[in-house]
């Protein structure tokens, strides 16, 4: 028993200097919707009561658009990113902008989901399917449905050309799907025009100006859930995902809170968050939210994101072509 206390006793105080010596202001750049930021930083601080997080909110490409600038003017303000995609890490990455935490526990993870140099993490699964309004005609199942006529002028998809996840998303299809590129041009065929982001998918199929259409995943079951008129369907094919990766910038002044950081996305408390917030966390032993069906029935489609950040000029004038935009 005395062993037991102390031992208990000697990872307590292995563990309690490290919490101490984790002070000090920590930046966060986030593409996170305004309220997860707050309940992401304030789950944070109350973990890390010496941390201040300073946080700069807004849509990837608005983010990156200002740490650029930043870079330009050599004063990289961030300490973390925590922003929607892997594929802007692998730009970041090949820049040599970001730092790799090879300490970071992912041994509850799939290493497939992270960056295998360990430069950023993915904290969470945002899938993109088809959503509709309960007045549709046929309830999807499949990607092909929204090339039926009966779809024709009533499909809503976000644009790959001004949206990271967006793109990442028909990069996804067009590799997995049999048909490739050719779904993309039945699509346009079928009346298909993409503009804005999912939030005015959304606003479209629920609002009934159109009545499917490719969204993320939570924002139709957040809003089924408040009594909207949709649902969503996970595609019999697969979906694609977005990962919402957190890295460290190689610039950062706190890079001791940045870790902490990280470490507290990764851990059990931070993606019990994630599932609190609504979303899928990456860690397959953190039970889904309310909404989703069992994690085993959704199939992610693979996707390259060094590819796809190679390809990007192409894959968007491929689709513009498909589209006629």
């Amino acid at each position: 028993m005395r062993r037991l206390i102390a031992a208990s006793l000697l990872v307590a105080a292995s563990i309690l200097p490290a919490a101490a010596a984790v002070e000090g202001t920590l930046v966060l750049y986030t593409s996170q919707p305004q309220t997860d930021a707050q309940q992401t930083a304030d789950a944070f601080m109350a973990k890390y009561p010496g941390v201040k997080v300073e946080w700069v909110r807004d849509g990837t490409p608005k983010v990156m658009a200002k740490l650029r600038a930043e870079i330009e003017a050599g004063q990289p303000q961030p300490d973390v990113l925590l922003i929607s995609d892997v594929v802007t890490m692998e730009g970041l990455k090949k820049d040599g902008r970001l730092m790799a935490y090879p300490e970071a526990d992912i041994s509850a993870f799939d290493p497939a989901v992270h960056d295998k140099d360990k430069t950023y993490f993915s904290t969470k699964l945002i899938t993109t399917g088809i959503v509709y309004n309960t007045k549709a005609p046929f309830v999807p199942t499949s990607w092909l449905d929204l090339t039926k006529p009966e779809a024709k002028g009533l499909i809503a998809i976000p644009s790959p050309l001004t949206s990271g996840a967006a793109l990442i998303h028909t990069v996804t299809l067009t590799e997995n799907l049999p048909e490739g590129w050719a779904f993309y041009k039945a699509l346009g065929a079928n009346g298909v025009q993409a503009s804005g982001g999912n939030g005015d998918v959304l606003k479209a199929v629920a609002g009934g100006d159109k009545l499917y259409g490719m969204i993320v995943d939570y924002m139709p079951i957040r809003e089924k859930a408040k009594g909207a008129p949709v649902e969503f369907v996970f595609p019999k094919e697969g979906v694609s995902a977005v990962t919402e990766p957190v890295a460290i910038l190689s610039t950062a002044k706190n890079p001791e809170a940045a870790k902490a950081f990280v470490s507290f996305l990764l851990s059990k408390d931070g993606q019990e968050l994630a599932a609190k917030m609504g979303y899928i966390p990456a860690r397959a032993d953190i039970a889904l939210p309310a909404g989703y069906p069992d994690r085993a029935s959704i199939k992610v489609l693979t996707f390259d994101a060094p590819a796809a950040l190679a390809n990007e000029k192409a894959n968007k004038e491929k689709f513009s072509e498909a589209l006629g935009q």
